[in-house]
């Protein structure tokens, strides 16, 4: 029996979200965004008026505003859009628990075997329910997997449905560009572009031991993927997903001119993150910067830490390795993030002459005692030391106040 496996999104939720509350924007351009006095302000999303004004996800709200002067902003209200997610999540659930969230707007899931209606006649009933009862749109692709039930709902929008089969696959997949397709961002584009391969259909035919010369075992996958062979399956609705990375970052209040103004940041940063590790039990090995200048090139850099570890001394410390390696200060900072990844979940500690795992162990136990204080009186009952040399830099909350999106669909 061939797989129905849809992939629903949300057509631009944030803003279908705020136009549904507020009819008096539905005819406007609209575009929800961070605050410009706060230097947050770039565009999260953007309604179908806004879009046909050449609007980017990502780009400066200043930038947006010259391209679409009548350009309405609307802040940000993510418990609503949450609230809405559910009310999605809601819906599907009546149709199978096989659910996969991919972000607060979409997901996933696998209606195989239904005995009583096909892919293609739940996708409608899913969204002729959600544009009546919530009042927003979802695009639905249906296909034979995962991959090709993502690249369906992209490839027609908004409130649409593209079944992607056996049958035609070739005739609409294979003439997308690569860059279209899951796993595949600017980087490997560019890479994949260099030696000729533009379209999902060109890294189909391309020679798998070649893939594999270039970008190792991922080369392999992504030769599977463009030729219809995922076969992952559709993970339950009750199946956490494994954590593969925790991290946060910031646009600040000003530039970062010296290495102390980053420090500053990176301090706040590392707690928050240190924080939310030791919520999951978490130790990491790899630890992430990311650096955006106010000319808004970005870099990133990433180093392996001596040992598995949750201590945010240990985070700060190979933090500003990296950065000061790294940075040569010709331009001012406007962002900066911190995250750790490859996480040890079978953590055996090797001791040594110099006590080191005891120190460790101890540094530990003392960020746990801080974090029950934090959570008992506010992250600002207790801060390190270098916080407080700016708080003008300082004085924000990640661990609360930085919601990390996409968020599931819970």
């Amino acid at each position: 029996m061939e797989k129905q496996i849809l992939h629903i999104d949300c057509n631009k939720f944030y803003a279908s979200v705020e136009c549904y509350l507020h009819p008096e924007l539905r005819d406007k351009p609209v575009a929800v965004g961070g605050s410009e006095k706060s230097r947050h302000g770039i565009i999260l999303t953007k309604n179908e008026i806004a879009s046909k004004y050449g609007l980017v996800v990502g780009e400066p709200l200043w930038k947006a505003k010259q391209k679409c002067p009548d350009l309405i902003i609307v802040p940000p209200n993510f418990p609503l859009y949450v609230e809405f997610s559910q009310k999605v999540r809601r819906i599907i659930e009546d149709y199978t628990d096989l659910i996969e969230p991919f972000g607060l707007d979409e997901c996933w899931i696998d209606v195989t075997g239904d005995w009583f209606k096909s892919g293609v006649e739940i996708a409608e009933e899913i969204r002729e329910r959600v544009k009546n009862e919530i009042g927003i749109t979802v695009s639905i692709g249906v296909s034979f997997n995962k991959i090709f039930a993502k690249l369906g709902s992209d490839y027609k929008k908004p409130d649409a449905i593209t079944v992607i089969n056996k049958d035609n696959y070739k005739d609409i997949v294979w003439g997308l560009p690569c860059s279209d397709m899951m796993m595949i961002g600017k980087a490997t584009t560019k890479k994949l572009n260099y030696y000729g391969i533009y379209t999902i259909g060109d890294l189909a035919n391309a020679d798998v031991k070649f893939l594999k010369s270039i970008f190792g075992k991922n080369g392999e996958t992504l030769h599977r993927y463009a030729c219809g062979e995922d076969c992952s399956p559709v993970r339950h609705k009750e199946l956490a997903r494994e954590i593969k990375s925790i991290g946060n970052s910031t646009t600040t209040p000003r530039d970062l001119i010296n290495n102390d103004d980053v420090k500053v940041v990176f301090t706040v940063l590392a707690e928050s993150v240190s924080r939310r590790m030791r919520e999951h039990d978490l130790k990491g090995v790899t630890l992430a910067i990311s650096v955006r200048t106010n000319e808004l090139e970005t870099f990133t850099r990433q180093c392996k830490m001596p040992c598995p570890t949750s201590v945010s001394n240990e985070f700060i410390k190979y933090a500003m390795e990296l950065f000061t390696a790294n940075y040569d200060w010709s331009t001012p900072i406007r962002s900066i993030g911190l995250s750790v990844t490859d996480f040890d979940y079978d953590m055996v500690p090797q001791f040594d002459l110099n006590k080191t795992v005891e120190r460790r162990e101890k540094l530990e136990r003392l960020e746990k005692a801080v974090d029950k204080l934090k959570d008992r009186y506010g992250n600002y009952c207790v801060q390190k030391g270098t916080a407080l040399c700016d708080k003008g830099l300082s004085h924000f909350n990640p661990f609360e106040e930085h919601t990390i999106h996409p968020i599931s669909m819970v």
